[in-house]
């Protein structure tokens, strides 16, 4: 029987259909919306959720509803928001134009910029929460979606996602209340500059974080970001167990430490990529402008430089035109030695 309240993912691609498919799978009514391909896939051969650890949960064809219209978020209690960044005003007005008023809007999206934009859409009619997204999922075909890294969601605490916390608490998708969103959304986005990295190396994650030159060029990039916040007066949370002042060191270390020591606690699947190395290679515009560019953008505001981002930004805009992959070396030279 289904318990909790409402809930509709809208933007229901890899990310949302892991996190949709983890609470249905806990009994919470779930609607999913998104693009028809995925729907047709779905509908053919259900949901089939797996991670890391060797977890498996199926949810039957005929037990999904998937849809494509934004007119099925009209019953939501609950909408969690799983678009690109870059498509945040849209969602807002579908929002606006088919939720009902006080519904509890949930953005799972990547950057710091999406809630603003959400409570400028929205017109203080619905409740926004922030919410954060720490592991990647990927899209394995035939209704698959496998959770390739380790940790949890976290969410605003509001009358809506306390609600919806206790439906979902012991799923796969289990949600923790936080007073420190931004905080964290801050600090979830210096862990996510190495997003970048990875879509320019053409490589997995595993084998990126094996090789000093790129976990340098990322390191050099968390850097500039901690001096920003810092000038700025913002506090990045801890996300993952590592204050964000120490992560530099970490992941600059020497290969035999990172890789013997590090790299194994990080609970990561041979096979996972970066969202961003997957929207290079389906031919997607990135996210780049809601990551390293919320940087670049900051450190405009305080009318400081930060080179070593807005040459990542750059590197990534001439990925997305078709330049090919890049070596360690050529990384680092490309970004550091400039």
């Amino acid at each position: 029987m289904s318990t909790g309240p409402k809930v509709a993912i809208l933007g229901a691609g890899s990310v949302g259909c892991f996190i949709g498919g983890a609470w249905a799978a806990a009994g919470v009514p779930v609607t999913f919306v998104g693009r028809r391909k995925l729907a047709s896939d779905i509908d053919e051969h259900g949901l089939t959720l797996s991670d890391y650890s060797g977890w498996q949960s199926r949810i039957a064809p005929g037990d999904v509803d998937y849809r494509c219209g934004p007119e099925a978020l009209d019953e939501a209690q609950i909408i969690a928001l799983c678009v690109k960044s870059g498509g945040t005003a849209d969602a807002a007005a579908e929002i606006a134009a088919n939720a009902k008023p006080g519904a509890t809007v949930i953005s799972f999206q990547n950057g710091v910029s999406n809630v603003d934009l959400l409570e400028q859409g929205l017109g203080g009619r619905f409740e926004i929460a922030r919410g954060m997204v720490p592991y990647n999922v990927a899209y394995l075909g035939q209704g698959r979606f496998h959770k390739g890294v380790a940790g949890a969601l976290f969410v605003a605490r509001r009358d809506g996602t306390r609600t919806l916390a206790e439906a979902v608490a012991g799923s796969r998708a289990a949600l923790t209340l936080s007073d420190d969103m931004l905080g964290l959304a801050w600090g979830k986005l210096l862990i996510n500059l190495n997003n970048a990295i990875n879509a320019l190396s053409g490589r997995t994650l595993q084998d990126e974080l094996k090789r000093r030159d790129y976990r340098s060029v990322f390191a050099a990039a968390m850097r500039e970001g901690l001096d920003l916040l810092k000038r700025a007066d913002i506090q990045p949370a801890t996300v993952g167990g590592i204050s964000p002042g120490a992560l530099p060191r970490i992941i600059g270390a020497p290969d035999w430490l990172f890789n013997s020591v590090f790299l194994k606690r990080w609970k990561i699947d041979a096979k996972a990529r970066s969202s961003m190395a997957d929207d290079l290679a389906a031919g997607r515009p990135t996210e780049i402008d809601y990551i390293n560019g919320e940087l670049v953008r900051l450190a405009e505001r305080l009318q400081r430089a930060a080179p070593v981002n807005r040459t990542i930004v750059e590197l990534v805009r001439k990925a997305e035109a078709g330049a090919e992959a890049l070596s360690p070396a050529a990384l680092r030279k490309a970004v550091l030695c400039t």
